[in-house]
């Protein structure tokens, strides 16, 4: 029990100070951001609506809280979200358009593309608002260019986005523990487990498909 106190006291010190409707809606977000994690893993249409809701109250609670980058890339995120919402919903006929699949050499390159662009986009974010800008900012900024490639090749059913998912999360976990965010450095290591689990089933659903074509 003695151990436990100081992690108790870890994961409630940052919210002493905090509204309590700050905490509420941090509260709402890791649930839906979890679901939103867990029904990816299933090859669930629901992992947008969920994500959205998820996305929307973290750029509130980041704008407030200024952290732009973060902000950045949950708005972004949003924006992804209702693309990769109209994609996995495609049919033809009553069979889904787009499948599971690995990316192409074309597609590494765009998602490269979208890594360095994303990471300008956020770096000019912290300008504009006159940011002095710190080491954990400049992972921040990294992360974002990791998170938003990993949501479009998620958008397009790529395989990979859960190995950029992994890597990204277990970088966020110790950054949002460091901010004393315990919450979400919380909802980000079970992104991790889960992100694990995601990238399993696809790869069995890969081979499964592989072996029936």
């Amino acid at each position: 029990a003695a151990i436990m106190s100081p992690i108790f006291d870890f994961f409630l010190e940052a919210y002493k100070s905090t509204p309590t409707f700050q905490i509420i809606l941090e509260a709402i977000a890791f649930v839906f951001g979890i679901a939103s994690v867990w029904c990816a893993k299933q090859e669930n249409i629901l992992v947008y609506p969920t994500g959205i809701i998820c996305t929307v109250i973290t750029v509130y609670l980041l704008y407030i809280n200024e952290y732009f980058g973060d902000m950045m890339m949950n708005f972004y995120y949003s924006v992804m979200s209702i693309y990769g919402w109209w994609n996995w919903s495609r049919k033809k006929g009553d069979k889904y358009v787009v499948p599971i699949s690995r990316t192409t050499t074309k597609e590494k390159l765009i998602g490269l593309v979208f890594f360095v662009v994303t990471m300008i986009i956020t770096y000019v974010v912290y300008r504009i608002n006159d940011y002095d800008i710190q080491l954990v900012n400049y992972i921040d900024i990294f992360t974002s260019g990791i998170f938003f490639t990993a949501m479009w090749f998620m958008a397009n059913k790529k395989l990979e986005n859960w190995t950029l998912w992994i890597f990204a999360d277990l970088i966020t976990i110790p950054l949002y523990a460091y901010r004393g965010l315990g919450m979400l450095s919380l909802q980000y290591l079970i992104f991790t487990i889960l992100a694990i689990y995601g990238y399993i089933e696809w790869k069995k659903n890969l081979s499964n498909n592989r072996q029936t074509v």
